[in-house]
């Protein structure tokens, strides 16, 4: 990998292989152009693209055989690898899982909250001068809200971060992709 940038400024990633195989899911039955990229190359792909990410497009180049090079065009390399991103963007953007996860966390915690707040007060009211109610009665609450503590953590942290691996992952679908024989 390297971390230069071309003349139009975009990052560069370069990735070296002996052979085409080495880029993608050696059992995914699919299409050349549609094949899913090998967990290893995509790993090191995506960790290199937040490495030297400027919020721009991407450049990929593959270093390959030349024997391999011919190969590469014919079968669409350049094509594949960013129809490979754009379908892990899309997917990411229809996994609607984390949202419903918070939503619901959100619906449990509510719900755990207005109990323990009614008990709190329920506490305050029958023990007004005990200290250990009150004790009791603020534990209660305290509890109520780190039971909202997920919900909170999901909708303000972890949804933006799946919106900023879907534009990395859309910025790496739309690299420009060039294949250098060595």
């Amino acid at each position: 990998m390297s971390e230069n940038s071309d003349p139009l400024g975009r990052p560069t990633i370069e990735v070296r292989i002996r052979e085409l195989g080495q880029l993608f899911n050696s059992l995914d039955p699919s299409p050349f152009a549609e094949r899913d990229l090998d967990e290893d190359a995509e790993a090191y792909i995506v960790s290199w693209a937040r490495e030297v990410d400027t919020g721009t497009p991407f450049r990929i180049v593959v270093h390959l055989p030349a024997k391999e090079t011919e190969n590469a065009h014919q079968r669409g390399l350049e094509s594949a690898i960013g129809n490979y991103f754009a379908y892990r963007a899309g997917m990411l953007e229809r996994d609607h899982d984390l949202v419903r996860v918070g939503r619901r966390s959100l619906a449990i915690g509510i719900a755990v909250l207005a109990v323990c707040v009614g008990l709190s007060q329920l506490l305050r009211t029958t023990l007004p001068q005990s200290a250990i109610g009150q004790l009791v009665a603020e534990g209660i609450v305290i509890f109520g809200w780190v039971a909202n503590w997920r919900p909170a953590e999901i909708f303000l942290y972890d949804i933006w971060a799946v919106r900023r691996r879907v534009g990395l992952y859309r910025r790496l679908a739309s690299a420009s992709i060039e294949l250098k024989s060595f």
